[in-house]
């Protein structure tokens, strides 16, 4: 519980900050327009009769307003935004009011905050994303240049796409009407471009994976199938610290429980919630998927990840394989849609992980 007389609710914008005091004593509310500026926002707090808190939605603005105040002494929640409560029939927002619901908010102990990452979590999240939006970025190259070969009826049959081999026979196109060459030329340089720059994102990545605080974890959640090092890496700057969590919460948290419409004695369930850190969810949707394939002989790279772990940590990850694997079984002798069996092994390899990452030994 925090003791403060005033409750401040700011609404940060780029160019603009409305902030708004409520004085927890008299219910009086002090109300300014103020810049971004961190001192600025700091001086008006400091005027504010009693001791303040503040909290303002996280946004594109980011954590450095509230990792400023809190240097500075000052309690500032950095609050989630679809946790927020808002009357079902309030259909005026300005930012003065919006201001005004956090401050109430606030007083009334009713905001749910976010995690504020350290300055090197959130960089090293930052390199992840930038992964995340080249491997965007590289399907819709590899898409252009597809489609672009199959308008002119040019389809390849040489085995796997995107490998080698097929480079080389994508090199081997030559076209005469004017334009479409260069159109072909842009795009595949463009794929090329965007390859290496994939490349060496996950140089950067493996390279912090090897020799940083997610270390460790890194090398637990790799004992597991589907987690490589990309995978493992984004988990833990994604999730940061495992222990604000649980086995049973964590699959909520990342949004990965299915939503519930429930009253009196009738109860219905439907699709997942969706709700949280959805880099996170997506990667464990992507792992799942690598727990359908038999575990009778572990691939090499699995073999490899092993080693790295310490030996508490390879006999949780092979009895979490043993148990996702049979758990594919069950939903396939059940006739279970993949992609809603998926959802669920997912949902049970978000707890694995969180088992091996707050694993002692």
């Amino acid at each position: 519980m925090m003791s403060q007389r005033t409750s401040v609710g700011l609404d940060v914008h780029a160019r603009s900050v409305v902030a708004c005091g409520l004085d927890g004593e008299t219910g009086e509310m002090f109300e300014r327009r103020l810049t971004p500026d961190h001192h600025e926002i700091l001086v008006w707090i400091r005027s504010l009769p009693g001791r303040a808190a503040v909290t303002y939605e996280a946004g594109p603005t980011g954590f450095g307003l509230a990792r400023f105040l809190l240097a500075a002494g000052i309690v500032c929640l950095v609050a989630a935004p679809s946790k927020l409560q808002r009357p079902s029939g309030d259909r005026v927002k300005t930012d003065t009011r919006d201001a005004r619901h956090l401050a109430r908010l606030l007083h009334l102990s009713e905001i749910v905050p976010v995690t504020i990452p350290s300055v090197e979590q959130e960089a090293a999240r930052d390199l992840v994303r930038a992964r995340e939006d080249v491997r965007g970025d590289l399907m819709a190259a590899r898409h252009r240049i597809s489609k672009l070969l199959l308008r002119q009826g040019i389809v390849y049959s040489g085995g796997k796409a995107w490998t080698g081999k097929h480079q080389v026979w994508l090199r081997t196109h030559t076209f005469t009407v004017p334009g479409l060459q260069l159109a072909y030329d842009t795009a595949f340089d463009t794929m090329l471009a965007t390859v290496d720059r994939r490349d060496r994102l996950d140089a950067a990545i493996a390279e912090m994976a090897a020799d940083s605080v997610y270390t460790l974890v890194v090398s637990r959640l790799g004992c597991l199938r589907g987690i490589s090092t990309l995978t493992a890496f984004g988990l833990a700057v994604e999730i940061g610290d495992w222990q604000r969590l649980t086995g049973r919460s964590i699959g909520a948290y990342l949004g990965l429980v299915p939503t519930e419409s429930s009253s009196g004695a009738s109860r219905s369930q439907g699709s997942i919630t969706k709700t949280g850190n959805a880099h996170a969810r997506r990667l464990l949707i992507e792992a799942a998927w690598h727990h359908r394939q038999p575990y009778h002989h572990p691939g090499v790279d699995l073999r490899r990840r092993w080693d790295r772990a310490t030996p508490s940590a390879r006999a949780r990850g092979q009895q979490g394989n043993r148990r996702l694997y049979g758990r594919w079984q069950s939903f396939d002798q059940r006739r279970k849609r993949p992609v809603v069996a998926n959802t669920a092994i997912a949902r049970e390899l978000a707890g694995w992980c969180w088992s091996l990452a707050i694993l002692d030994g």
